[in-house]
């Protein structure tokens, strides 16, 4: 009997990265084994859910809030949701990954050269050459995840790779089985347990009515403590 837990996998990244391609590959087999499943995908559906508007930051965040809304509904009903969608912005990722709760982020990247090379639909182009205003990653900026669940590098992986992340992942994570992926894959796959969390230990109160030391500062407190200067996030 194929499991039942529902699940969003938010595929992010910037335009022609093979969001699409590697959802409909997931969702092929995820039917494999029984499950319910919904792609998502903000090509298609865009004259459904934000006909009207357009391509400002506003807008953006509008669009990525109202799919995960989708997303988060049919999730909480059992249902596997597949998510191909730019959504350039972190803070509204991270939004949806709060409301949703059984969010798995996959992050597939790509060199904007390569994308500019292989693109055909000549979008790039066009965003280059000022045809088309406000384009992700031209013209406006593409914020990568910090710590997705997954990422895929879509210039050297094929899709049978990135997907066996994307499985290894919904695995650790308990929201397939190894039963299921043995189906899917063929092989047996065994869960990786996910790290605990460190145990918090309160510092000792000095002793009253003596002199004390001055103690160096914990390493949560260093980690804490901004720093003057910090090195500039690589471009992508």
């Amino acid at each position: 009997m194929p499991s039942t837990t529902g699940f969003t996998l938010w595929l992010t990244g910037m335009h022609g990265t093979g969001k699409s391609t590697i959802a409909a590959y997931i969702a092929a087999r995820l039917r494999q084994v029984g499950r319910q499943v919904e792609t998502l995908d903000e090509g298609e559906i865009g004259q459904d859910l934000w006909q009207g508007l357009g391509d400002s930051k506003e807008e953006r965040s509008t669009i990525v809030r109202r799919v995960g809304y989708v997303a988060q509904l049919l999730a909480r009903n059992n249902v596997a949701v597949l998510v191909p969608c730019v959504s350039p912005y972190k803070s509204v990722r991270e939004e949806n990954r709060r409301i949703i709760g059984r969010y798995v982020e996959v992050y597939v990247d790509c060199p904007t050269e390569t994308l500019i090379e292989r693109d055909s639909t000549g979008k790039y182009k066009k965003a280059l050459s000022g045809e088309i205003p406000n384009f992700i990653g031209i013209t406006e900026p593409y914020e990568p995840p910090t710590s997705p669940e997954v990422t895929i590098h879509s210039d050297t992986e094929s899709v049978e790779d990135g997907a066996a992340k994307i499985f290894q992942a919904l695995l650790d994570l308990g929201y397939m089985t190894s039963e299921e992926l043995k189906i899917i894959t063929g092989k047996k796959m065994k869960a990786n347990p996910q790290p605990k969390k460190a145990r918090r230990v309160e510092p000792k109160a000095d002793k009253p009515g003596k002199g004390t030391k001055s103690r160096p500062a914990t390493r949560a407190a260093r980690v804490a403590k901004p720093t003057s200067a910090k090195k500039g996030a690589k471009r992508k």
